[in-house]
Parts: structure tokens; C-alpha cells; sequence
């Protein structure tokens, strides 16, 4: 997993039929005190996230597990909306 910050949304009219009832966000990699850098990609949101939260993102093969469609072209899943980050025992991000 990774963590992300997302930066905006994605509608797509006419998508994979997996896709059909998915909201898309825009994330971008964060480090651990929020701060987002490098490329943004496109993630399907499993747990209701919004613009500007700190979620997990999980890629991959375990993206099309954790959307429970094996066979479908999905990269990229949001499985979780981050409250805080502790690094080595000190806190490092808090969301607001």
C-alpha cells in the first residue's frame, strides 16, 4: 500500500463494465507528513474519500482483490481514509 492525497476526481460516461458504479479520484503519492508529490493516477474509491483527505492505496493484483473482481482492469484502489500518521512514535500528520 501506499499513501496519497487526492487531488481531484474523474467521470468517465462510458467505462469497463467493472467500472460501471465506481467513483474515480485523482490521488498523488504523499510522504508521511501529507505532503503530496510525483504523478497522479486514477483510483477507484472504495471507502467514500474527498478531495484533499490522506487515504491508503493499494495497486496491483490486490487492487482487483480488494474491489472483489478478480478479472477486471482496475490498477489502483482506495481501501482506506488516513486519521493520523505516527513515524518512529511521533506524530506526523493529523487530519484536520
Amino acid at each position: 500500500m501506499i499513501i496519497a492525497k487526492v487531488v481531484g476526481s474523474a467521470v468517465a460516461s462510458v467505462k469497463h463494465d467493472a467500472l460501471r458504479s465506481s467513483k474515480l479520484l485523482l490521488v498523488r503519492p504523499a510522504d508521511e507528513h501529507g505532503v503530496a508529490s510525483g504523478s497522479s493516477f486514477l483510483a477507484v474509491d472504495l471507502v467514500g474519500a474527498g478531495e484533499g483527505e490522506l487515504v491508503a492505496v493499494t495497486q496491483g493484483s490486490s487492487a482487483r482483490v480488494a474491489l472483489g473482481n478478480g478479472a477486471g482492469p482496475i490498477d489502483a484502489v482506495v481501501v482506506g481514509i488516513l486519521d493520523c500518521l505516527y513515524v518512529e512514535g511521533t506524530l506526523s500528520f493529523r487530519k484536520e
